[in-house]
């Protein structure tokens, strides 16, 4: 009975715990992560503002992983020995035949002073204290921005924090309380959002001057301070700064022999296998990919990469060529607390719609349809 061994407990894992089950019924699986249980990270744009607690988004997975007769190991990935056959943990080694790497990445938090920002997307507990700040506050400057890894371009995460950044001044909006605060936006890009397309960073931007939200645009950013945002291009003070850095690979991935692209990340070709391992796959944030340079870091490209893995790992256990690959896809509702803007984006097509009471509910009922399979 063929050993596969799968790192992480998010959107990639998960996925490719479901792809193997249902492809290879006899596969023993383990899954290692620290603690058995999902985080949903789209939804954290509404702990903030009050439409979900950290408990509707945290998800146990031992209903989940008992259906799918998948062992867990509570424990943290630190290596790799013997070619990628084994699996070294804090909870001891892991012997496997294949091996599906599902981690995610890490922010890079080298910015002098960075510790005066919260980083919204970094889970629920930061979240939480956003929504505790802003409960507190009179009034004043909020800013909020987000940076890329230069190494590698796409790999950020720009559109959470424009959800962020809309919610809240709804949310304020709707507390008749707006017009005692600032909110500015900042980053060192000169036309944000541009991975999700020339209409979208327009439509972005127009929607920022329609609120009367503030803009510190292509001035690469020097550090914070305590109530400081220093940017090559001046500084501004703030009250409350969310700050969302760019991303790159694990730590645990300096202490491996696997291939690493310039910005951090391990390097897999189009059907997810590292480059150069056997029986080693990567899917979501955890790998660099061949593809567009506006190829995204969201859950719905991380499910396509692991589907992807899955089906090639199953193949070449079996002795097969390994074939699947996946879209270039990007699909998202950028939300904003109570109406949402659609964009998709793949090698064909660019396609935006404006904002819509109708794609807030579509991407609440997206979530809910999705959460209900591990609960």
């Amino acid at each position: 009975m063929p050993q596969v061994t799968i790192v992480g407990s998010g959107f990639a894992a998960l996925t490719a715990v479901k792809t193997l089950r249902k492809a290879a019924p006899e596969t023993a699986i383990t899954l290692v992560s620290p603690k058995a249980e999902f985080v949903y990270y789209p939804g954290l744009i509404w702990v903030p503002t009050g439409l979900r607690t950290g408990d509707d988004l945290r998800i146990p997975l031992e209903p989940f992983l008992r259906r799918m007769g998948v062992k867990h190991l509570a424990g943290e990935a630190t290596g790799l020995d013997a070619g990628g056959r084994v699996l070294k943990t804090t909870a001891g080694d892991i012997e496997n035949d294949g091996l599906i790497i599902g981690s995610g990445g890490r922010y890079i938090k080298k910015l002098p002073g960075i510790e005066h920002t919260l980083l919204p997307c970094e889970g629920i507990a930061a979240a939480q204290r956003i929504r505790d700040r802003l409960q507190g506050m009179e009034g004043g400057t909020i800013a909020m921005g987000f940076a890329g890894n230069p190494k590698e371009p796409a790999a950020m995460r720009g559109g959470p924090l424009f959800e962020f950044l809309f919610g809240i001044d709804s949310y304020l909006r709707r507390q008749n309380r707006r017009e005692r605060f600032e909110l500015v936006f900042f980053t060192p890009a000169e036309k944000p959002g541009n991975r999700l397309g020339p209409k979208a960073v327009d439509g972005l931007l127009a929607e920022m001057r329609k609120r009367g939200i503030e803009t510190h645009l292509g001035h690469p950013l020097k550090g914070f301070a305590q109530n400081k945002v220093m940017t090559a291009g001046g500084e501004f003070e703030a009250d409350l700064i969310l700050f969302i850095p760019g991303m790159t690979g694990k730590q645990w991935f300096d202490d491996t022999d696997l291939p690493r692209s310039e910005g951090g990340f391990i390097k897999a070709d189009k059907q997810c296998r590292v480059e150069g391992m056997e029986r080693i796959y990567v899917a979501g944030d955890a790998g660099s990919f061949p593809g567009p340079e506006w190829l995204p870091k969201q859950g719905h490209l991380a499910d396509l990469q692991a589907k992807a893995a899955a089906a090639n790992l199953v193949t070449e256990l079996a002795g097969g060529q390994p074939a699947a690959t996946y879209r270039a896809e990007l699909l998202c509702i950028v939300d904003a607390h109570d109406r949402g803007m659609l964009v998709a984006r793949n090698e064909k097509y660019n396609l935006v719609l404006p904002a819509m009471r109708t794609f807030h509910w579509l991407k609440r009922g997206f979530e809910w349809r999705y959460l209900r399979q591990y609960r």
